[in-house]
């Protein structure tokens, strides 16, 4: 079957190939009566635009990258599914790179997947440092997602990791929590994402005047649901004491509420936790997961808003971009009760047990 060519569409739409290379192109002054005359040719035809002829026709292929570590864990698939439906918004397609979170896979993405290929990258890069990030960038527009330390010149768009720890952990303490563990993190030097949720969780202690106690940190191996489990029900099974729980990702917490029930411990009765990231299975754990909810379509809009800037040859420096979260509070950590309520039950139970 021969190609459909723009002079196909053209003839069909009763335009000049200007007009649907126009179309096509996204230019702005078409009227909407002849962009939908040309849409319904195209659509007909099943014309799929030559994105190396209008790149170099343009300078523009209209397609940008995401690279994420791994589309396996829910957070990321979630980050895809909002930068794909951004880029369909703006007029754009979106490529899909997973770097498996290794130098390697990152170095590939910087060096060779936009060459010719991509008008700009977004990525969340885990493994390389900022001098190799430095090292790589080429021409091609970048923006970093994520909180490890980027090139000073280049834009990054994260939350603040610090503040949400502090406000989870803060949540707790709200619920009359004070042995209060972290669980979840690397064993060995933590992450970037894992030293700053532990740097507000050691804060929201000491604003409570809750002592800091390193015992009741608790490393996984892998970053599984598996792991956590088999590393919060071995410090469990070895003494470790808690009430309160606050754990790296929904991932962890979802292995945690696993370890706890097989050892008869209520949550949030004996034990509340909360999450991380609020992927759609923490709706549905019993009890339901209360979790730190990164506002993801605003990391994508912000994302997609600065490198499409960038594109546009913005020269500015480099920016640090810091978008909002929630606190989603559910069964496994839910909201204290009001002062008058709590002290109503308080008399209830003493009247029970006298």
């Amino acid at each position: 079957m021969e190609r459909v060519t723009l002079r196909d569409v053209a003839a069909r739409a009763g335009v000049s190939v200007m007009t649907v290379s126009n179309v096509v192109r996204g230019y702005r002054h078409v009227s909407a009566r002849t962009r939908d005359r040309v849409q319904a040719a195209i659509d007909e035809l099943g014309y799929r635009p030559n994105l190396s002829g209008r790149s170099l026709a343009t300078g523009r292929s209209r397609v940008l990258a995401l690279a994420v570590p791994d589309l396996r864990r829910a957070y990321f698939a979630e980050l895809a599914h909002v930068f794909a439906r951004v880029s369909t918004a703006r007029g754009y397609r979106l490529l899909l790179e997973e770097t498996g979170g290794t130098a390697d896979g990152e170095r590939s993405v910087l060096r060779d997947l936009e060459a010719g290929i991509v008008d700009g990258v977004v990525i969340h890069p885990q493994a390389l440092t900022a001098a190799e990030l430095e090292g790589l960038r080429r021409d091609t527009p970048l923006v970093f997602l994520g909180e490890d330390p980027r090139p000073p010149t280049a834009d990054q768009v994260a939350i603040d990791n610090v503040a949400a720890a502090r406000e989870a952990v803060a949540h707790l303490i709200g619920l009359g929590r004070r042995r209060i563990g972290f669980l979840g993190h690397e064993v060995g030097a933590p992450s970037r994402p894992s030293a700053l949720r532990i740097e507000g969780y050691r804060k929201a202690l000491e604003c409570a005047g809750v002592a800091f106690d390193a015992a009741l940190l608790v490393a996984r191996r892998g970053g599984d649901a598996i792991g956590a489990e088999a590393a919060l029900g071995a410090a469990l099974d070895a003494g470790l004491a808690v009430d309160g729980l606050l754990c790296r990702d929904d991932l962890a917490a979802v292995g945690a509420l696993r370890a706890l029930r097989l050892r008869g411990i209520a949550v949030p009765g004996d034990v509340a936790v909360i999450g991380w990231d609020a992927i759609d299975l923490g709706a549905s754990t019993v009890p339901s997961l209360t979790s730190v909810a990164p506002d993801t379509r605003a990391l994508g809009e912000r994302a997609l808003d600065v490198l499409l800037e960038r594109m546009d040859d913005d020269a500015t420096p480099g920016r640090q971009i810091t978008v909002g979260y929630r606190i989603v509070v559910r069964e496994s950590a839910p909201a204290p009760l009001p002062d008058d309520r709590a002290e109503q039950l308080r008399h209830r139970g003493a009247d029970r047990v006298g």
